[in-house]
């Protein structure tokens, strides 16, 4: 990417904090017992950072593991193949999993991740996603928890990006072209 970009924010950085705390809540209600907080790498890594915290905050204490998975490599829409880049090293059996992913679009990926772990043997798993496209369903899946619903733009920042770009930004944003400049909602 040689030319910057202007990236008009869509979730700012108080929104997500805000945010974070409600779901951390909403998680603790749930009372997890021997909880294991997995997090789908790449996009994920700043959400699930602020979400433990948050969980922390509200008195729980959960281990946390990574999964790599990909459908997108560097194109901007899913293959529809889900691989295993580095797998999870812990022994789910028995335990109560959480996933945590950056966006449910197809559901592909989520649904991989979501059968692997009860497969081999996890007690319950259920999902937290940052941001959710419910148009976008190739797969019939339903996040547990949901930080906001998204309109159908390729998001950028707060971990996602576009070929290894844009992981850095504090906010969850949208590169804007040229032909969208000035659009409301854009």
């Amino acid at each position: 990417m040689s030319e910057p970009r202007r990236i008009r924010v869509l979730y700012d950085e108080a929104t997500i904090a805000r945010r974070n705390e409600e779901m951390a809540k909403a998680i603790a209600a749930t009372a997890p017992a021997d909880l294991l907080v997995v997090a789908v790498l790449k996009g994920s890594f700043m959400f699930v950072a602020d979400l433990i915290r948050a969980m922390h905050r509200v008195g729980m204490a959960p281990q946390v593991e990574f999964v790599h998975l990909s459908s997108y490599r560097a194109a901007t829409v899913s293959s529809g193949q889900v691989e295993i880049l580095r797998d999870v090293q812990s022994d789910v059996r028995g335990r109560e999993v959480l996933l945590v992913d950056d966006i449910l679009e197809s559901g592909r990926t989520l649904a991989f991740a979501k059968d692997l772990l009860a497969a081999r043997g996890a007690a319950k798993v259920s999902s937290v996603v940052l941001l959710e496209k419910p148009g976008k369903r190739a797969v019939n899946i339903v996040a547990d928890h949901v930080g906001f619903e998204c309109p159908d733009y390729f998001v950028v920042g707060y971990g996602m990006d576009v070929a290894h770009s844009y992981r850095q930004l504090p906010f969850v944003g949208v590169i804007e072209t040229a032909d969208q400049a000035g659009l409301p909602g854009i």
